[in-house]
């Protein structure tokens, strides 16, 4: 899953040593901008087979499966997410990680116990789907049970928003999409910004 932050406006430069610091602070941006694109260039992109996929379940605990969850967290920080599925990397194993209170987890056969009646609209982004946004409708309480990377069980209760995480998540692992879950005229706008622009000129 896909944060989305408002551009930051530009500095305005007062001498010498706020110069430095803006120009460290540019330079910072720039490397983590190309980090992101690095790592979104290795997550499977809307219209790969692999996001339609029906995830498998995880019956081998072994140092495979522990390295594949510190290869997706490392992918999910660089691309600046807070969640991402196997599916993503083109694993059709059930797992995910995501970002809970500012710490990394991993649900290994995620399982949703409960889910609450009450649900809230926003928007979501997603790793897979480059700069879409659209409304989804979520519980916004979940329990959900699964594994840690070692096999330990693993119970959550979660609110907002990583509900909202571990719902997008765990959709992934059955094949849906965000697109899926918005409206009619929200996936119009966003099938038309995902499908491929011509090119002007081109022969």
């Amino acid at each position: 899953m896909a944060t989305h932050d408002h551009e930051h406006e530009g500095h305005q430069h007062v001498g010498t040593e706020e110069d430095e610091t803006a120009l460290a602070e540019d330079e910072r941006a720039l490397e983590r901008e190309a980090r992101r694109i690095v790592a979104l260039a290795r997550i499977r992109q809307y219209g790969d087979p692999a996001l339609r996929m029906k995830a498998r379940e995880v019956e081998t605990f072994d140092d495979d499966l522990v390295r594949l969850v510190e290869r997706m967290t490392s992918l999910m920080h660089e691309a600046q997410g807070v969640g991402l599925a196997a599916t993503q990397v083109g694993v059709l194993r059930r797992l995910f990680v995501f970002v809970h209170e500012d710490e990394d987890r991993v649900l290994v056969n995620p399982v949703v116990t409960f889910r609450s009646e009450e649900t809230d609209v926003d928007d979501e982004g997603c790793l897979s789907l480059h700069d879409v946004l659209v409304p989804v409708e979520r519980a916004t309480s979940v329990t959900i049970e699964g594994a840690d990377a070692a096999g330990r069980p693993v119970r959550l209760e979660l609110g907002l928003p990583a509900a909202r995480i571990v719902q997008h998540e765990l959709d992934h692992l059955d094949g849906v999409l965000i697109l899926d879950r918005t409206d009619d005229e929200s996936r119009r706008g966003a099938l038309g910004r995902l499908r491929p622009q011509p090119v002007l000129g081109a022969r």
